[in-house]
């Protein structure tokens, strides 16, 4: 069974109720869910994604469609909750009341697990992304990560396809423009003509 069979069969399935089913959405897609949720809110990705998936199992049993609609269905609510997230975040500003006594004193600021994921290449590429325009970073991570159409990716951003097509050409432009992106895959060295004598 293929990836797309998988999803279609447990949207069916948890549709009619089935938590197994529900639990093989959430492993099939909530890693592309979440890495789209850290270019796009940044720190609030796991309490977005977290909405999203509570969302998704509360409306579930109103979704039709095959795997591909069900991608589109998921990421438009991911969207919706990030825009919300970021109107929240804009309406509490928070503001330092005071020094927070340290309990930690003496230990590690920081585990090694967190530190080597941080250090990870998938971070670092979200990273690259996330410094694109948002218009374009959205188009890339739905695109290319998520692995949405032109047409599904329209429908996620409210976008026309057209407009879709030339934010990911352009924001996949400036990642190769990207200094950081160049100096970590040089281009590779030009073939080297071998001169023979008489020949």
């Amino acid at each position: 069974m293929s990836h797309d069979d998988d999803i279609a069969w447990a949207v069916r399935a948890a549709s009619a109720g089935d938590e197994q089913a529900f639990a093989v959405l959430w492993r099939c897609l909530h890693p592309a869910l979440l890495r789209y949720l850290r270019v796009v809110v940044g720190d609030a990705a796991d309490d977005v994604a977290s909405e999203t998936w509570l969302q998704a199992a509360r409306d579930l049993h109103r979704f039709t469609g095959e795997a591909a609609a069900f991608r589109g269905w998921l990421f438009r609510i991911a969207r919706n909750r990030a825009i919300d997230e970021q109107r929240r975040a804009g309406r509490r500003p928070e503001h330092p009341t005071g020094s927070v006594p340290d309990e930690t004193a003496g230990t590690p600021a920081r585990d090694a697990a967190a530190e080597a994921f941080e250090g990870s290449d998938t971070t670092w590429a979200l990273s690259r992304i996330a410094a694109l325009p948002a218009d374009q970073a959205e188009a890339v991570m739905l695109r290319v990560v998520a692995g949405l159409d032109v047409a599904t990716t329209a429908q996620v951003l409210g976008k026309r396809p057209g407009a879709v097509r030339v934010a990911t050409m352009r924001g996949l432009r400036r990642l190769a423009a990207d200094p950081q992106v160049q100096a970590r895959n040089p281009a590779p060295a030009p073939a080297r003509t071998v001169r023979t004598e008489g020949v």
